[in-house]
């Protein structure tokens, strides 16, 4: 089945007209849109629109506030600590990269640590959101449990995404959005979306903790730590500095997207470092570029036309979807219109469609 091309801006308009249709304010909307379509327009498809049916249920349901700001619980020299109040991840989030630049601005670096928040989307979007200020920007989440410690078969926490974002010419410096897993849980959720009934080698267990490439028993199970036991002890650092710092829900006491009996409860950690603080920014961002030329000079190996850095692959993507259009998966897109014939938004038009 063909997948429908919109272009970026279509898609951001109705975004913003479901969020709009769900009762949000105008600002919200358009940050809920921002963030979800500008993940997709990178090629990051898991964690754009693909989310977009989770959150209007979770809305729809009451689980969580779309009026709610959240409030600054503590805040102490270059530290504040952000209570969400059950609101919408990216309201949270943009309060907390807003603070964590202030106080960097103040301080040469402000770290903010939120609890009782919701999914936020890509990280990237909200590191990025701090290095366009010139800062070093870097995030840390909690997710969900689908993820067992190193050694057991039971899960104990979530991918626990880690994300740095730098300030570079044109907004484009170096960027690294990973999750402690082998791959974020939105591309098993996705390969189920798109009917694909395997899933390449190491990115997830079986409920027993057996390595499957069955998609359906993926989504039954465990995904695979990075690395073995240091991508679990990664996620334990990410728990400790944004659950336990924030005096947050930890591990298991998480809810999440399809878990519809209790409230979510992310908690997030905002990083920003004034790279003025250190040298002039003009100079940060040569020696930046000189390190980059350095690695990317690196002879590729078999089978490689070119060492790639990190942001590059998603760079390029962004910059082919803006020009051309971006895809989008058809029976995601099915669900998206049914969400807009209940709530009376009208498609956009397509401008074409591509093979999946």
């Amino acid at each position: 089945m063909a997948d429908p091309v919109f272009s970026a801006e279509s898609l951001r308009a109705y975004v913003q007209g479901l969020w709009t249709a769900l009762g949000c304010r105008s600002e919200v909307a358009g940050l809920m849109a921002g963030s979800l379509v500008a993940a997709h327009v990178r090629g990051v498809d898991s964690h754009g629109l693909q989310l977009l049916p989770f959150y209007i249920a979770q809305a729809e349901d009451g689980r969580v506030d779309i009026q709610g700001t959240g409030r600054v619980a503590s805040e102490s020299g270059a530290v504040m600590v952000y209570d969400g109040e059950n609101s919408l991840g990216q309201v949270v989030s943009a309060h907390c990269t807003d603070h964590a630049v202030r106080l960097a601005r103040e301080h040469g670096l402000g770290c903010v640590v939120a609890r009782e928040s919701n999914h936020f989307g890509a990280a990237a979007w909200w590191a990025q959101r701090m290095s366009a200020h010139g800062m070093i920007g870097i995030v840390m989440c909690t997710a969900s449990s689908v993820v067992a410690p190193w050694q057991g078969r039971e899960p104990r926490w979530g991918t626990n995404p880690i994300c740095c974002s730098v300030p570079g010419p044109d907004g484009g410096g170096w960027l690294l959005d990973m999750a402690t897993t082998t791959v974020a849980m939105g591309k098993i959720y996705r390969a189920n979306v798109l009917g694909k009934a395997e899933i390449p080698p190491g990115w997830a267990m079986d409920s027993e903790g057996v390595p499957t490439t069955s998609t359906q028993e993926a989504l039954r199970g465990l995904l695979m730590p990075l690395g073995g036991y240091k991508g679990s002890g990664l996620a334990l650092m990410v728990e400790m500095l944004c659950g336990v710092l924030s005096a947050g829900a930890i591990s298991t006491e998480l809810g999440g997207l399809r878990i519809k009996d209790r409230p979510f409860r992310v908690c997030q950690f905002f990083l920003a470092l004034d790279v003025a603080r250190f040298m002039p920014a003009g100079e940060f961002e040569e020696r930046m570029a000189k390190l980059i030329g350095m690695v990317k000079g690196c002879p590729p190996a078999a089978g490689y036309g070119e060492v790639l850095v990190a942001g590059e692959p998603e760079w390029r993507t962004e910059s082919v979807r803006l020009r051309d259009g971006v895809p989008v998966a058809a029976p995601l897109w099915e669900s998206l219109v049914e969400i807009g014939n209940r709530l009376g938004v009208p498609a956009p038009e397509g401008i074409g469609t591509e093979n999946n």
